[in-house]
């Protein structure tokens, strides 16, 4: 079973930076590809970026490419988002998500089994 806990949300002015972070319990953290999505309001959970177990493979939405930055340290059980550039487009809420014993990195969100509670962004001046 795997846990996952994101925190480094908030307000962040346009073209400002922020590094979101997702502490994951339990030993199947090293084994799991892990994503980032994303849901403003009145729209569907997006995907956002993706990693696999050992972080050699990463693939990212278009919106966010250039912009956007996933990476994991397993000794730490966590993974990042370094968000730059940011616009009033990324506000939404921020969901971190694991797959169960697939190390594999993946853009669908219903290949994975274990997501965290969310943490919010908003950009705005």
């Amino acid at each position: 079973q795997v846990q996952l806990v994101e925190s480094g949300g908030g307000l962040v002015q346009p073209g400002g930076s922020v590094r979101l972070s997702c502490a994951a319990s339990g030993r199947a953290f090293t084994y799991s590809g892990m994503g980032w999505f994303r849901q403003a309001p009145g729209k569907e959970r997006e995907f956002v970026a993706t990693i696999d177990w050992n972080g050699g493979i990463t693939d990212y939405a278009d919106s966010v490419k250039g912009r956007f930055a996933i990476s994991r340290d397993n000794a730490k059980n966590t993974v990042y988002l370094q968000m730059s550039n940011l616009n009033p487009e990324d506000t939404a809420v921020y969901y971190c998500a694991a797959r169960s014993w697939n190390s594999r990195a993946s853009e669908n969100a219903v290949e994975y089994d274990h997501w965290g509670q969310g943490t919010q962004v908003s950009v705005s001046s």
